[in-house]
């Protein structure tokens, strides 16, 4: 089942409630996220891109196909 860009940003709004969060495309598979949020201070790329997978809660996996590439940068704020 595709999923929207809106029902990404919401589960990335629950795990990080006080982020900039924008994400784009309306394929329903292939879409760009950014996540600059403070919780990512001292953390390395792939630890915070690890963090915002975990927040898809497994969309991304194979098993079920919801979301097929995510283009994302992450970053803490300045």
């Amino acid at each position: 089942m595709p999923i929207s860009a809106p029902e990404i940003e919401s589960l990335l709004r629950d795990a990080f409630p006080d982020a900039k969060i924008t994400v784009q495309g309306d394929d329903g598979a292939h879409f760009a996220a950014e996540v600059i949020d403070a919780s990512f201070k001292g953390k390395n790329r792939v630890q915070q891109q690890r963090a915002v997978y975990g927040a898809l809660k497994g969309k991304m996996d194979g098993s079920n196909g919801d979301l097929h590439a995510l283009a994302l940068t992450t970053k803490a704020p300045e």
